[in-house]
């Protein structure tokens, strides 16, 4: 399967882009990833995350590896993305409850020997973050967005697999992107 454009996984720390990204490699699309991160108590699967995506703003030589393969973003480097309609790209925006990335965010700070910033302050900054991002990709037409319930995820992984699959119109493993997804590492359930 060759895709003609660069399948970004995205949303807020502690939303489930891991999770998201194990499912799309399960289902046949290349993780570009550096293993540099090492999988840990909090993401017992690893992150999944490419090293060179920090420095987006600076260099952005690498995205040609990216075509038909998936990346991790985090929801503010996504402006960063190059929109001279070289690149295309197909996001999957991870939502999920906000007290919940807080109260994960927390517990994986206090893993590191970590402190965070104040949740009330953290929420809003978070909040109007993602908002400011949505509107701006929506402006952009060299993105394509799907949001998914990190939670709808968890309990209908075959349907989300759909979802996704049909957002990518692509010829994903269905079966094992469903079978990806372990409920017992969703921790940080407030509902």
């Amino acid at each position: 399967m060759k895709l003609d454009f660069i399948t970004v996984v995205s949303g807020l720390p502690r939303s489930g882009t891991s999770l998201m990204m194990q499912m799309l490699a399960a289902g046949g699309i290349p993780p570009l990833v550096d293993h540099q991160r090492e999988p840990d108590e909090s993401n017992p699967r690893g992150y999944f995350e490419f090293e060179p995506v920090k420095r987006l703003r600076a260099d952005r030589s690498w995205l040609d590896q990216a075509h038909g393969r998936a990346i991790k973003i985090i929801h503010l480097l996504l402006r960063e993305l190059p929109t001279d309609g070289v690149h295309n790209y197909r996001v999957i925006l991870m939502k999920r409850p906000i007290k919940e990335v807080l109260v994960s965010q927390r517990v994986m700070l206090e893993r590191q020997g970590k402190t965070g910033a104040d949740d009330v302050m953290l929420e809003k900054i978070y909040l109007s973050q993602l908002a400011q991002v949505e509107a701006w990709l929506k402006q952009q037409p060299v993105f394509s967005v799907l949001s998914i319930d990190y939670q709808h995820v968890l309990k209908d992984s075959l349907e989300a697999a759909k979802e996704i699959n049909t957002f990518l119109q692509a010829t994903l493993d269905l079966e094992a992107m469903a079978t990806a997804v372990d409920p017992a590492l969703y921790r940080q359930r407030l509902a």
